[in-house]
C-alpha cells in the first residue's frame, strides 16, 4: 500500500537535497497522481455553453443562460452537457422558451375547469356563476376578464384577485384555482410550493411561490429541480423525461409492475402507480399492483403488511434496494428466462383541459428525447 504523503514529507522532498532531475521527475509523477480531473466549469463557461446549445430562434439568450446557470448552481446539480441538454429539451417541448406561454382558447377552457373543480369541492354551481357575474375593480365582470385571458399567469392572477375580493371568495374559490402548472417548463405549482418548504428558494419571493413559477428564473429553477434534483439509476435520460411528465420514479415503477405481471401472470397497467393513496370510486383501498404482489406472499417469504410497507416507499430511490423489489425481479427474471428491463416508459394517457389530441407519456418522453439528442450533437 502506498502511504499518503504528509506535509513533512513534502518539505523533505523539496529540500535542497532533492533538487536532482530524478527527484524532480518523481515529484511531478506524485503531483500528477493527485490530479482529480479538470476543474469544474466557471459560471461564465456554463452560460456560454448554454447560449451555444439553445435553438437559434431563442430570444434573449443571455438572459435564459443566466437564469438556467443560476438554477444549476443553487440546486448544486452538475452542469454537464447531458444535464444542460435535458433541461433545454424540456423547456423547448413545453414552451418553446416562453416564460409565460399563451394557450389557445384558454378562457373557455378555464370556465369549464372552474365549474368542474368547484363541483369536486362541493361548491354550488349557482354560487360560482354569481361570483363570476360580479364586476371586478376594472369595471368588467370576472367572467368577461376570464374569457379574455391568453396565458396561465393572467388566469392565475385573476383568480387570486377574485379570491381576495369576491364575498366569501376564500371559502368558495380558494381550492378551485384551475391553474396547476406554469412557467417555461410547465412545472407543477404544488411541487414548487413543497420544494420551497424543504429547501430555501434562492431569490426574493415576489408575492408567493405560485407567482415565482410564472417567472423565467423561478420556472427554470423549480423545473430543473423536478427533472434532475433526485437520484435515479436510469441508463438513459429518456426515463427522466417520462418521470417529469408522470412523476418521479414512474419509469422504474412501471418496470416493477411489468416484473410483477411476469411473476404472477396477472396483467397490469404499467402506469407507475404501485399503491392507492385514496379510495377508488368503488371504495377499493388496494391497487391492482398490490393485489397481484400479495398473491406471491409465500413465494417471496413476505407478509401482506411487509409488501404494503415496501410498496409505500416506491416514491424513493431506495425502493430498488428493498427485499420486495429484489425478490420480485429475481422471480420474474427466472420465469422470463432472461433479465427484464429495470426501467420502462409508463403507459399513461395524458389528460388536461389544454390537451385536444390523444397524447401519452411515451409520446411526451420521445419528443423530448429527440430534442435532447439534437442538443447533444451540438455539445459534441
Amino acid at each position: 500500500m502506498i502511504e499518503p504523503v504528509r506535509p513533512r514529507a513534502w518539505r523533505i522532498a523539496l529540500s535542497s537535497a532533492c533538487l536532482s532531475l530524478p527527484c524532480l521527475s518523481l515529484l511531478i509523477v506524485l503531483l500528477a497522481g493527485c490530479d482529480t480531473g479538470p476543474p469544474p466549469p466557471t459560471p461564465e463557461q456554463v452560460r456560454a455553453q448554454l447560449k451555444r446549445l439553445m435553438p437559434a430562434s431563442v430570444q434573449d439568450r443571455a438572459g435564459w443562460a443566466a437564469d438556467i446557470q443560476a438554477a444549476f448552481a443553487a440546486l448544486d446539480i452538475e452542469p454537464s452537457a447531458q444535464n444542460l441538454c435535458s433541461a433545454l429539451a424540456i423547456t423547448e417541448q413545453e414552451s418553446t422558451y416562453s416564460a409565460n406561454p399563451t394557450v389557445p382558447g384558454l378562457g373557455k377552457i378555464a370556465r369549464t375547469e372552474i365549474e368542474q373543480r368547484a363541483g369536486r369541492y362541493k361548491i354550488p354551481a349557482f354560487a360560482v356563476r354569481a361570483a363570476l357575474r360580479m364586476k371586478s375593480p376594472n369595471g368588467d365582470t370576472w367572467d368577461t376578464r376570464i374569457a379574455a385571458v391568453r396565458t396561465e399567469k393572467e388566469l392565475s392572477d385573476i383568480f387570486e384577485e377574485m379570491i381576495s375580493r369576491v364575498p366569501m371568495g376564500k371559502r368558495l374559490l380558494a381550492r378551485a384555482n384551475p391553474v396547476r402548472t406554469g412557467g417555461p417548463m410547465q412545472v407543477s405549482i404544488a411541487f414548487a410550493e413543497a420544494h420551497a418548504r424543504e429547501r430555501p428558494y434562492p431569490y426574493t419571493v415576489d408575492g408567493s411561490i405560485r407567482h415565482e413559477v410564472f417567472t423565467r428564473r423561478g420556472g427554470m429553477y423549480f423545473g430543473i429541480a423536478h427533472l434532475l434534483g433526485y437520484p435515479a439509476s436510469y441508463d438513459k435520460p429518456l426515463f427522466r423525461f417520462a418521470d417529469f411528465n408522470a412523476g418521479r420514479y414512474a419509469s422504474r415503477n412501471a418496470a416493477f409492475q411489468n416484473a410483477v405481471a411476469v411473476s404472477t401472470g396477472i396483467p397490469l397497467d404499467l402506469d407507475g402507480d404501485l399503491i392507492r393513496y385514496r379510495k377508488s370510486k368503488d371504495g377499493d383501498k388496494i391497487s391492482a399492483t398490490e393485489k397481484a404482489v400479495v398473491t406471491l406472499t409465500s413465494t417471496l417469504g413476505m407478509t401482506s403488511d411487509d409488501i404494503h410497507r415496501a410498496l409505500s416507499g416506491a416514491h424513493r430511490h431506495d425502493f430498488e434496494n428493498s427485499a420486495l423489489y429484489r425478490r420480485v425481479f429475481e422471480l420474474a427474471d427466472k420465469r422470463n428466462g432472461k433479465s427484464l428491463p429495470r426501467a420502462t416508459l409508463p403507459r399513461i394517457r395524458l389528460h388536461s383541459p389544454k390537451i385536444t389530441r390523444k397524447l401519452t407519456t411515451e409520446w411526451f418522453a420521445t419528443r423530448v428525447n429527440q430534442r435532447y439528442q439534437r442538443c447533444m450533437k451540438k455539445a459534441k
